[in-house]
């Protein structure tokens, strides 16, 4: 890739995205990291849970709560969504990250991930696809549209109910030590939380006063 690129005035490479063949889907997933999970069950009009994992994943709205992941690609979890409306976000903890590795395979349609990777279907509160019962937390979504862009469709999803076990929860709120995340980085690699820090966001008042310190 980086065969055909261009130094520029400051040292680096550059790329024209159009000009590289076969594009920069490994490119885009090495530099955009890490990337949180969205383990997506939906159900078919057929009646088969489908369950894979999507690592294009994040919140789009708070008020209303809106999530989205992208498939590359017109796979089950579009397919499936777009059929009944509705899916189901469960979180993939380090603990289940085999069995989140097993729903990323290509099953036939009529094939149900639940089984193949052994984990438990949980009946969902407000929707029909089922959370993932080994999951700590699940979220219940009405598909709120869906955005094409060439090979890739973005799907939105309003939440309608949020299920979390009271195994995460510290001090009235999940605990990302408990939560115990997975992320996707690139080619075949995962990773854990690691080192985590926390730096207080500052005021416009409170930083003018560093500056005055200074």
């Amino acid at each position: 890739m980086f065969d055909t690129a261009e130094t520029d005035a400051a040292g680096r490479l550059g790329l024209d995205p159009d000009a590289v063949p076969g594009g920069i889907y490994h490119l885009l997933n090495a530099v955009v990291v890490p990337r949180p999970i969205a383990w997506v069950s939906t159900r078919s009009a057929a009646g088969v849970d489908n369950l894979a994992p999507h690592s294009y994943f994040t919140v789009s709205s708070v008020v209303p709560p809106v999530v989205q992941f992208t498939s590359v690609g017109h796979k089950d979890s579009l397919r499936n969504a777009e059929a009944t409306g509705q899916f189901v976000v469960s979180v993939t903890p380090r603990s289940l990250v085999r069995q989140v590795n097993t729903t990323a395979v290509p099953f036939p349609p009529d094939v149900s991930e639940f089984d193949m990777a052994g984990l438990t279907r949980e009946p969902s509160a407000r929707v029909a696809p089922c959370r993932v019962a080994e999951s700590p937390v699940s979220l219940e979504c009405e598909l709120a549209g869906t955005q094409p862009f060439g090979a890739s469709t973005v799907v939105f999803g309003r939440v309608v109910w949020i299920a979390v076990k009271p195994s995460v929860l510290r001090d009235d709120r999940v605990a990302i030590d408990l939560l115990d995340p997975v992320s996707r980085l690139s080619g075949a690699d995962y990773a854990t939380i690691g080192e985590v820090f926390a730096i207080r966001r500052q005021s416009h008042e409170e930083w003018l006063a560093t500056q005055d310190e200074g």
